[in-house]
């Protein structure tokens, strides 16, 4: 059995998670200080952390379980701002699959198109790690190189070293304790803008010419949207006319 630790792949892995790591991290310290200042126990905190594991959804949290919101209401929102992360491991488990059918009918293998073509075994494990950011690595990997650069031991490195800094960040954060960042405001302000950075710039770097009416009517929706209604509707809005836009126009491709 192959193991999800073994060979350099892993270690390439874990090398691409870097960047994703340098920005989870100062945000996962954020979030930390906010726990405490927020009246939550280390212990509390950081298995908020270890467990659910949502970034900006964790924020919510702590906002709604301070505020009083029932426990169960907590939840309900959590998985209603994460009901994305569903899909991430099908279409990613998809696009392996299609790399894979197109090596069995004459592509040429690269040095890793072999372990690509592999059951894959640790779907279980490295899902868990799908983030935003690390799901639009995988997938820039795998376009990239047509498959030859990914492989399940990559996939659970990058989404390890991610997963590491978000809770290692989140332990620092509350052991510096609620007033960390009383004295520098603008520093709490500006770890929030890391992750939607982080986030669009791996994502522009896989948008192709072809891609570009999608963007443009998602961000459009959003901007009508957050001027005249709010910015939690813009986001909605942007979400729909998105997925409208990608799916007429691979309606008109089949035509």
């Amino acid at each position: 059995m192959d193991s999800p630790q073994a060979g350099p792949r892993f270690a390439g892995g874990a090398a691409a998670s870097l960047p994703i790591a340098l920005a989870y991290f100062p945000v996962a310290v954020s979030f930390g200080v906010a726990g405490a200042k927020a009246g939550f126990t280390f212990a509390e905190t950081a298995c908020m952390s270890v467990v659910i594991y949502a970034g900006a959804s964790q924020f919510l949290a702590l906002a709604l379980l301070a505020g009083g919101a029932a426990p169960l209401l907590t939840v309900v929102s959590l998985l209603a701002m994460n009901a994305r992360h569903l899909l991430y491991a099908p279409a990613l488990l998809n696009r392996v699959s299609a790399v894979a059918s197109a090596g069995e009918h004459g592509a040429a293998p690269g040095r890793d198109g072999g372990e690509a073509r592999r059951p894959l075994r640790w779907s279980w494990l490295w899902a868990h790690g799908l983030t935003d950011e690390v799901f639009a690595s995988a997938l820039g990997r795998l376009a990239a190189t047509k498959g030859d650069g990914w492989s399940e031991a990559w996939q659970v490195g990058i989404g390890l070293g991610a997963y590491l800094a978000w809770v290692s960040g989140t332990v620092v954060g509350a052991v510096l304790g609620g007033g960390a960042f009383e004295r520098w405001p603008a520093v709490d302000a500006a770890l929030a803008f890391l992750m939607p950075a982080l986030f669009l710039s791996l994502l522009l770097a896989m948008v192709q010419r072809r891609h570009w009416p999608v963007v443009v009517a998602a961000v459009g929706a959003f901007a009508l949207g957050s001027a005249l209604i709010s910015p939690s509707s813009g986001i909605l809005l942007g979400m729909v006319a998105g997925g409208l836009a990608g799916a007429f126009g691979a309606l008109g491709g089949d035509t």
